[in-house]
């Protein structure tokens, strides 16, 4: 048996994170919105055999995201959904730190990004932004302004209400 050290066992990419991994009914449009809208990169694709994108790769700031088609017959035979094949709805919210959360939300509502929340100074200490993407997945971005400590983050949400 070979000895396998931690760095051969999880790459770089993957090693301190959980990375998300979305379906869409259409990836090749989502990645193209990604890159015009947060700027995000292109890492992998690989093409379903019957057509559409069985698994593709973006990179958004510092954080991956795996997304692909599920209208492959791959991702329907494994029963993946898209939010609006669940009634547009979704039980998860991906969070993103980036240097300039103003700058990403305008260039994501003029990319085609549903605002929910604007811009707003938060009580936990980073600027954010809530938004729906035009696949139904919901976002959040956020730009670190203070570090808050439990006992005044406890304050400021006990005067809150």
């Amino acid at each position: 048996m070979t000895e396998r050290t931690a760095h051969a066992e999880i790459p770089d990419r993957y090693r301190y994170s959980v990375i998300p991994h979305i379906m869409v009914d259409d990836a090749a449009a989502a990645i193209d919105f990604y890159e015009r809208a947060f700027g995000a990169r292109e890492d992998i694709r690989i093409d379903a055999p019957g057509g559409g994108i069985l698994h593709a790769e973006i990179t958004i700031g510092r954080s991956a995201l795996m997304l692909g088609d599920a209208s492959t017959a791959e991702a329907e035979a494994a029963s993946f959904a898209a939010p609006a094949s669940l009634g547009g709805g979704t039980s998860v919210m991906l969070h993103v730190f980036v240097p300039d959360v103003d700058a990403l939300a305008k260039r994501a509502e003029a990319a085609g990004a549903e605002i929910l929340q604007p811009p707003t100074d938060m009580f936990h200490g980073d600027r954010t932004v809530v938004l729906k993407d035009p696949s139904g997945h919901m976002w959040v971005f956020l730009t670190h302004v203070e570090d808050v400590s439990p006992e005044e983050l406890r304050r400021r949400l006990a005067a809150a209400g």
